[in-house]
Parts: structure tokens; C-alpha cells; sequence
């Protein structure tokens, strides 16, 4: 098939630069960026990267908090050809090496904060022959300025685009079950996806505003946070960080209208004081993904501020959105929604046989959307799919109305005494229990039962709870295989920088504490 480039990433930047020249396109501290000036100073990091021999179809890391520097950087490098690697923040310098070896890249921008560490694995990547450094302070011997590569005098290369081939992004996944797997997706996969979510949530270019707290080298992030905005003419404004104070105040200066986040966050925002909702008053549309959203935290957050949350979801191979409940239309709460436009979801039993409506089994989806394939891993890549349908590792089921809801991760379901238990379910009661901040629940190893759940809370400011009544609470709401054989109470539960509760950890100290019954 001939190369067709209309939906190429740099085309569609083009496109909404020439259409959106003069409004703002990035927010970030004292500067904004309207559009006619990002499609330029991108331009400038393409003829800078590509000065530095980078070349088409290169792998070049993006290890940059969120910033008005690291959209710069990312379109920087695909205009040049290059495909991005964005490194998840929280990793330590040897997992970062190994996602940057696995990748085989031959550059890295980075931002000023992880010299050290990037100091520390560069003699581990002999291949790596380009460095750039974003800071505010004079990058070292062998590095290429964030400056120079701003202001770089020459023209970016001149890149024949097929988007149905050529890879824009490799994301990492978080490799819960081995080494990271480096998705590959292509422009048609991130152009499509981006058209889908554009007919999903119905903004206004030159009008709506997103705040992008959630971190950009995620797939949530980069796709509703930043490609979606910046291809449609709306602004986005970057925080480095989440602080549920700086989340509000940024909305109230910046009239944002979109939030997105995951439900953690949402529960964080929970704690600020009643008076902040004058705060989020420009809010129209909250979207929440990434992991399930407890009914409960929905209930009260929509109490408190009176601004409604749509839950949507989609895995990282998806670019990522599949789908949302209607932006204005019918609300399920503890649901996905329906399948966005041009993306198809099915759900189908572990011989790839499609299961009849309201019948558990996995989420199924097909589409322009889904990805390429696993970066080198042609037999992981086989395993992931039923055919054309990509297989997203989420139990669930289709209601009468084609909405989706998401009963847990395939991996995560326990078997007790021979009987299935989806420690969602219980993780739900829990939320309903007042003295209950946050809840996970996850499988331990038993002789007798097969396997037991195990609660892991944390409780509200100045509650008092214990597991007794904690479980006598689940004894009330659910059958007996599902009460927690055991409630372990701590400050807080680990998250990752996505700001999802990491239940792999939660298992290991399991293990720790109490060995494997």
C-alpha cells in the first residue's frame, strides 16, 4: 500500500498550527507557547537532533518530567524520524538501562534532574551516541544543550512517512509479569486514536484547556494529555507533580476545563478543604482511567466539588483509549462505558470464542488503534492476540446497552476453594466502609483454600478501625470464600508514578511478613 502521510503526527501538527496559530498551546510556569511557535521550535529540535546523526527509524530515550520541554522533545524527535522511548520517572538507573539496551537507542534527552543517574549507566550503553540535556544550567562535556537544540539555525529533515509502518513511540510496559515488553505504536495507531477520543469527548479547539498532572511518559498522558490537545487546537497545561493544593490552584488560573487522572488522585483531592470547589469551578469534564475507579470515591467526589467523572479505560497497545462512558449521555457508575468511534471490544472465553452478553470473560479489541506489536518479541506478540483482536488482560463483561465493565485483571483473579474470586469486588466493599482511605486486595498462596484474599487499607485522618471490624464489615456485604482472611492496616499503599496502587508489591510484602501459608 502506498504511503500515505496525511495522518503523520507532524502533518496533523501542521494542520493545527495553520488553523490555531495564535492561541496558547502550552502553559507551563511564566511561559506560553501558542501554536505557530511549538510547530516551529519543534522544527528547531528536529534540525537539531538530526545534526547530532540521528537518523529515521532511530530509538531515541525521553527521560523529561512534565513540561512544556517534553512535548517540545517528543515531536522534535518524530519530525526528525527518530522513534521516542519515554522513560517512566520512577525507574532506577539500571532499569532505565535496560529499557534503553532493549530498545537499542542511540540517543537520550533528559532532563537536568537524572544527571546523576544517566552519569551512571553510560559506559553500560556503548551505543548511545547522542546526548541532550534540558536544565537550566550548562550541560557537561559530550552533551548537547536543550538551548542549542532550540535554537538550532537549520531546517528538519526531510522524512517520507508511512503511517501504517513507521513506529512514533515505543512504551514500555510496566512488566508486572517479567521484563518490560516496549509496545510499538505506529502514526496510524496514535492518529486514530487521537480521532477517536476527539469524537468521544467533544471539546473545543481554541477553547478547552487540560491539565496534564499525570505523567507524560505514560500512554494516558501522552495520548488524551498531549497528542489529542496539540493535534485539535486545545491548550495544555503541564504540572510536574502531583500536589492536590497545586492541582487546584493551576485549574483556578488557568480556567482549566479538563482534568484527567487516575482514582487515587481522586481520592487524594478528596482531602482538601470544602472551600476549594470555588476552585474547580471551570471544570467540565473529569476523566478518570488507567485502573478502576471505586463507586464509592465517584460518589463523594462528585458530592463534594458537584463536577461528574467519566470512567473510560484502555491498555497502553490501544494508544490507549478504548473506551468512555458518553461525554453528556448515560453514566454507568463501575463502568468502562462503550467502545470510543472506529474501536471494536468483545468479549471472549480462553479459546477466543466470543461469550454472549453479561458472560465474564476477556476484553477483546480490534481497531487502527491497536498496536504493531512487541518491540523484538515476534512470540509475545503472537500470544497477545486472538487473530486481529489484541487480548487486554481484563476480565469483564457487556451489559444490554454495549457498556463495558471491568470485574479485575485476568492475573489478579484469585481461585478460593475451587471458586472464582475478583478482588475488585471486594475492594468495593471496603470503599464503602467510612473509616477506609484506600484498599487493595490480592491473593496469597494457601494448602487449604487454594488461594485466600488479603486486604491491604489505609485508613482516613483521624480514623479508627481494625481488622476485626474491617471484616466484620466484608462479612455483611459479601459471600464467605470472599471475606479477607487477613486486613493488614498501612500509612499509605505504594503506587507507581501513574499514580496506580502496585499490588506486585503488596504480594511481595505478603510474602515477607507471613511467608506463604
Amino acid at each position: 500500500m502506498a504511503a500515505n502521510t496525511d495522518c503523520s503526527l507532524p502533518a496533523l501538527l501542521a494542520r493545527s498550527a495553520k488553523q490555531y496559530a495564535d492561541h496558547r498551546a502550552i502553559v507551563f510556569g511564566d511561559r506560553t507557547l501558542d501554536f505557530k511557535t511549538f510547530d516551529a521550535v519543534s522544527d528547531r529540535v528536529a534540525a537539531g537532533v538530526a545534526a547530532q546523526g540521528i537518523k529515521k527509524g532511530d530509538r531515541v530515550g525521553l527521560y523529561c518530567i512534565n513540561s512544556d520541554a517534553f512535548p517540545l522533545a517528543y515531536f522534535g524527535l518524530v519530525k526528525a524520524g527518530a522513534t521516542v522511548v519515554p522513560i517512566n520517572l520512577l525507574l532506577n538507573p539500571k532499569e532505565v538501562a535496560y529499557i534503553l539496551q532493549d530498545a537499542g537507542a542511540k540517543g537520550l534527552i533528559y532532563f537536568e534532574l537524572f544527571e546523576e543517574g544517566v552519569q551512571s549507566i553510560r559506559d553500560q550503553l556503548p551505543d548511545l551516541s547522542f546526548y541532550g540535556r534540558i536544565g537550566q544550567t550548562p550541560a557537561p562535556e559530550g552533551v548537547v544543550d536543550w538551548a542549542d537544540l532550540i535554537q538550532h539555525p537549520g531546517a528538519p529533515p526531510a522524512i517520507a512517512v508511512d503511517p501504517e509502518e513507521d513506529v512514533v513511540a515505543i512504551l514500555y510496559t510496566s512488566g508486572t509479569t517479567g521484563k518490560p515488553k516496549g509496545a510499538m505504536l505506529t502514526h496510524r495507531n496514535l492518529a486514530s486514536n487521537v480521532d477517536s477520543i476527539r469524537a468521544a469527548l467533544k471539546l473545543t479547539p481554541g477553547e478547552d484547556v487540560l491539565l496534564v498532572v499525570l505523567p507524560m511518559f505514560h500512554a494516558f498522558a501522552a495520548t488524551v494529555g498531549m497528542l489529542f490537545p496539540l493535534l485539535n487546537g486545545c491548550a495544555i497545561v503541564p504540572l510536574p507533580k502531583f500536589d492536590p493544593a497545586q492541582v487546584a490552584d493551576a485549574i483556578a488560573a488557568h480556567h482549566v476545563t479538563v482534568f484527567m487522572a487516575v482514582p487515587s488522585m481522586y481520592n487524594v483531592l478528596l482531602r482538601l478543604p470544602d472551600e476549594a470547589a470555588d476552585k474547580l469551578a471551570s471544570l467540565k469534564v473529569c476523566v478518570s482511567g488507567a485502573a478502576a475507579l471505586p463507586v464509592e470515591i465517584m460518589n463523594q467526589f462528585e458530592k463534594k466539588f458537584g463536577k461528574p467523572i467519566y470512567e473510560g479505560d484502555g491498555p497502553t497497545e490501544c494508544g490507549p483509549v478504548t473506551c468512555v462512558n458518553p461525554i453528556g449521555g448515560l453514566r454507568k457508575p463501575g463502568s468502562v462505558g462503550l467502545s470510543v468511534p472506529d474501536v471494536d471490544m468483545e468479549i471472549r472465553d480462553d479459546s477466543g470464542k466470543e461469550l454472549a452478553i453479561g458472560q465474564i470473560g476477556e476484553i477483546c479489541v480490534k481497531g487502527p488503534n491497536v498496536m504493531k506489536g512487541y518491540w523484538n518479541r515476534p512470540e509475545d506478540t503472537q500470544a497477545a492476540f486472538f487473530g486481529e483482536w489484541f487480548r487486554t488482560g481484563d476480565l469483564g463483561y457487556e451489559d444490554e446497552d454495549g457498556y463495558f465493565f471491568i470485574v479485575d485483571r485476568k492475573k489478579d483473579m484469585l481461585i478460593v476453594n475451587g471458586m472464582n474470586v475478583y478482588p475488585r469486588v471486594i475492594e468495593e466493599v471496603l470503599y464503602q466502609f467510612e473509616p477506609v482511605r484506600e484498599a487493595a486486595v490480592v491473593g496469597q498462596a494457601n494448602r487449604l483454600h487454594g488461594e485466600i484474599p488479603v486486604a491491604y487499607v489505609s485508613l482516613k485522618e483521624d480514623a479508627q478501625a481494625d481488622e476485626e471490624s474491617i471484616r466484620a464489615h466484608c462479612r455483611d456485604h459479601l459471600g464467605r470464600h470472599e471475606v479477607p482472611r487477613r486486613v493488614v492496616i498501612v500509612p499509605e499503599l505504594p503506587k507507581n508514578a501513574a499514580g496506580k496502587i502496585m499490588k506486585r508489591e503488596l504480594r511481595k510484602s505478603g510474602e515477607v511478613e507471613r511467608g506463604v501459608e
